[in-house]
């Protein structure tokens, strides 16, 4: 039985194919052993393989959670906000219902994340807006470029606002990611987040970042000028859980 995997940002480069093709016997087998297979066919691969969460049918999904070739089956490597980037139209980009959870190759238009929020009875409003900056640990950045396993993140964002509304009654959520290239100075992220009062605002805002760089599958590549490297999750190793419950900010 033949089983197609997608591959995303290092990952693909690696193995070098967006999507894999991995023969296996049997009309069912685990994500372990669908790992397990990949990681011989792919030995230069094998250890980001073997580190790497399967999501099936657009759900994080366990070592030994049952799939068939007929699942949509994606291989996720750590994640920092593949292809699945045909998905999102360059002109008005893939978004939720609600318009309020937003992927986009275009520049972030701020005042239209913020409004997706307003609302007459709510006294507290913030942005968060992360951006490309010129220097890290001592390197120069020329650009980043970002990639999304498309309707997956979309949902997890849409997820990432249902958690809050829960956690927040009443805070209202929006976020647009960008993809593809993000130039020195310009946004790659804005994040609104409205609510009654400002103690929940303070607090769903950083929820929702951190959230982001834990959970949705989008990956960023820094260019330098004398290089390039994908950039996994910035949270800590004890943190990059996907499966885990919801992350606790300290």
């Amino acid at each position: 039985m033949l089983y197609h995997v997608q591959c995303f940002a290092g990952l693909g480069e690696l193995i070098g194919q967006a999507v894999a093709t991995v023969e296996a016997h049997g009309s069912t087998i685990s994500v372990a052993e669908l790992k397990g297979i990949m990681a011989v066919r792919y030995p230069h691969a094998a250890q980001a393989i073997l580190r790497a969460f399967m999501a099936v049918n657009q759900q994080y999904a366990a070592d030994d959670h049952m799939i068939v070739p007929q699942d949509e089956l994606a291989l996720i490597p750590p994640v920092s906000g593949g292809d699945g980037t045909s998905a999102v139209s360059a002109e008005t980009g893939a978004r939720s219902n609600d318009d309020r959870f937003v992927l986009m190759y275009n520049s972030i238009a701020v005042e239209a994340v913020s409004s997706a929020v307003a609302h007459p009875d709510h006294g507290a409003a913030l942005l968060f807006i992360g951006t490309t900056r010129e220097h890290t640990n001592g390197k120069r950045t020329i650009q980043l470029d970002y990639e999304a396993y498309v309707p997956m993140a979309l949902k997890m964002l849409q997820s990432i606002g249902e958690e809050i509304a829960v956690r927040w009654p009443g805070t209202l959520t929006a976020i647009t990611h960008r993809l593809g290239t993000v130039p020195v100075g310009e946004a790659s992220v804005v994040i609104a987040v409205s609510s009654p009062h400002r103690a929940s605002c303070y607090d769903a805002s950083r929820y929702a970042i951190e959230r982001l760089k834990q959970r949705v599958p989008i990956w960023k590549k820094e260019i330098w000028e004398d290089g390039s490297k994908w950039v996994g999750h910035q949270l800590g190793a004890e943190l990059w859980n996907p499966m885990t419950e919801p992350y606790q900010p300290k």
